[in-house]
């Protein structure tokens, strides 16, 4: 019987008190020369003092540790843009403090994981490894090249658990340190204010079981919005290849996205590409449909 670590003081996204978690987390990261504060003797806890952030944000000590306290939830756009630049938050960020601040209906129905079938057109016409995700990193379909990419890019995986619970993808990805710090960013931006949702539930809640990486990277809070960007893997086949990746919103879809990975011409990486697309024709044709949405439980844990 295998036992399960316990979370400890990470923050579960049913947590009662986001917005007070939020700026804690952040309180935490800056360092008082970060905003021209000397930073005498020794400090209990890292990163700024409450007391500092309420005076350069221009508000009462008590005030802001209601706020971390969730004790007063509704603080103005003033204040919060104020709190904002002491904690140096980029623009997602501060976007993502005014939603917790001002929360938006929760919606009670989704609607089915059904990719279009223009994109899924599309998706098998591309002569370079595409695959559709939804919001909950859930593969909803993958043509030949991903899946020879990474089996890990079938229908039916979520990318968030093979990544931090498969080995295979630690060899695969290169650079898995920042990808998936970024995977668990982009998670919580996507996730905003639907602390309640189910199935996001019950995928942070595996995840901080399984993983103390995961449980590290969602307990400091980033924001990340989804884009596209580099992409070092070292393919067991075709060995080392530094690909474009792209994340394109598929209109008509609950947060659907298509991710294509891409090379420059005339590059090692190029020869590569070539090299998985003749291993991607040898395989057997990839199924048009996607399977249902669910979680992959076959990765290790």
């Amino acid at each position: 019987m295998v036992t399960l670590p316990t979370l400890g003081t990470v923050q579960t996204p049913t947590a009662p008190n986001a917005l007070g978690d939020f700026l804690r987390a952040n309180r935490e990261q800056i360092r008082p020369e970060d905003v021209g504060l000397r930073s005498l003797g020794h400090r209990r806890t890292p990163g700024l003092r409450r007391e500092e952030v309420a005076m350069l944000a221009g508000i009462s000590t008590d005030y802001y540790l209601r706020l971390e306290q969730g004790r007063d939830r509704t603080p103005s756009v003033q204040v919060l843009e104020a709190i904002g630049r002491v904690l140096h938050l980029d623009t997602d960020q501060l976007a993502y403090l005014h939603g917790l601040a001002r929360p938006r209906p929760r919606r009670r129905t989704r609607a089915p994981d059904k990719v279009p079938a223009g994109t899924l057109s599309l998706l098998h016409a591309l002569p370079m490894p595409a695959f559709v995700q939804n919001r909950y990193l859930d593969v909803l379909a993958a043509n030949r090249m991903a899946q020879t990419l990474s089996p890990n890019m079938r229908p039916g995986v979520n990318r968030l658990l093979a990544a931090f619970l498969d080995p295979a993808e630690i060899d695969l990805h290169e650079d898995w340190e920042q990808a998936t710090a970024a995977a668990v960013g982009q998670l919580r931006a996507t996730m905003g204010t639907e602390t309640d949702d189910p199935r996001m539930v019950a995928l942070i809640g595996e995840l901080s079981l399984k993983s103390e990486h995961f449980r590290r990277l969602w307990a400091r809070q980033d924001v990340v919005r989804p884009s596209g960007g580099p992409a070092r893997m070292k393919h067991p086949q075709v060995g080392e290849i530094v690909l474009h990746r792209e994340k394109l919103i598929v209109a008509g879809t609950d947060g659907q996205t298509m991710v294509v990975y891409h090379v420059d011409a005339q590059t090692p990486a190029a020869d590569a590409f070539a090299l998985l697309g003749t291993l991607a024709a040898s395989n057997e044709p990839a199924s048009p449909e996607p399977g249902p949405a669910s979680t992959d439980r076959s990765t290790p844990s």
